[in-house]
């Protein structure tokens, strides 16, 4: 139950992460190159903050790694440019697409075998993600394709790195401490060329305390509960909670394609965990 909630909880963040995201780099709010910069100082100020008063720093050595942190980075820059030449629906398909590519296979990879179940599962989930996402994917531009095929690889090895974590707290808060060096050489390089508001800061301060920070933490906890497909596999849902939030907040209409295709994604979950309990 643990590891359910927790989950939710990251995916949650997930979804809040790409509204936010969406609000601030779509709307013109504030440049990528900023927006980055910003998203990933903030994390660090409030994990470290929450890491110092806490008891984590005297119960674990546990202190991320440079490959976990230079991942991070590489997704965040990555996302945030392709994020400014992609519409949304084809950014989702492009991202998660290479998500599940990377983690499915660096399992495979490292030893593990699919069962059938799961093999029907990670289809039927990834089918129903698709389905969502159609009526917004156009043809994407080469560049926004290669870097956010970047971010969405980066990400499936950054969520790697983070299996196993005995600090969830510790580990991310020093993945984001390490990207301070990459943070200010890319500030002084675009700093001449920064466009932001007010509400742009704003946006990328809340995302990268909240949705990304504690999001991030989250999700390295949760990590621990579930298999490295299982972790694939659900983050295909984070559409569908975007577009719930759209519901529930915006007033947006519930329409048939957003209830299929979110059945689709659960089933197929469902299913990728019924397998892996198979294989067990």
């Amino acid at each position: 139950m643990k590891t359910i909630v927790l989950t939710i909880m990251a995916l949650v963040a997930f979804a809040a992460n790409s509204v936010l995201c969406r609000l601030a780099l779509g709307g013109g709010a504030i440049d990528a190159a900023s927006f980055t910069c910003v998203r990933l100082l903030s994390g660090s100020l409030i994990l470290m903050a929450i890491f110092k008063i806490s008891d984590s720093r005297n119960n674990s050595a546990s202190r991320g790694s440079w490959p976990a942190s230079l991942a991070l980075f590489l997704y965040a820059i990555a996302f945030s440019y392709a994020y400014i030449t992609l519409d949304t629906g084809t950014g989702a398909l492009i991202l998660f697409g290479a998500v599940q590519i990377t983690m499915i296979m660096l399992s495979i990879l490292s030893g593990n075998r699919l069962h059938a179940a799961e093999w029907i599962g990670v289809g039927t989930a990834f089918a129903g993600f698709v389905y969502l996402v159609l009526p917004g994917v156009s043809a994407p531009s080469l560049i926004g394709f290669l870097l956010m095929t970047v971010a969405g690889i980066a990400w499936g090895i950054y969520t790697l790195q983070g299996r196993g974590s005995s600090d969830p707290l510790g580990d991310t808060c020093y993945n984001f401490l390490r990207t301070t060096p990459l943070v200010l050489m890319l500030a002084i390089l675009v700093l001449p060329e920064a466009q932001f508001s007010t509400e742009g800061i704003l946006l990328a301060v809340v995302s990268g305390a909240i949705a990304s920070g504690i999001g991030y933490t989250i999700w390295y906890a949760a990590l621990g509960g579930i298999s490295t497909t299982q972790a694939a596999v659900v983050q295909l849902s984070v559409p569908v909670i975007a577009a719930l939030g759209g519901v529930v907040f915006s007033a947006e209409t519930i329409t048939w394609r957003m209830t299929s295709s979110g059945a689709l994604i659960l089933g197929g979950i469902l299913l990728v965990v019924l397998g892996r309990d198979k294989t067990a």
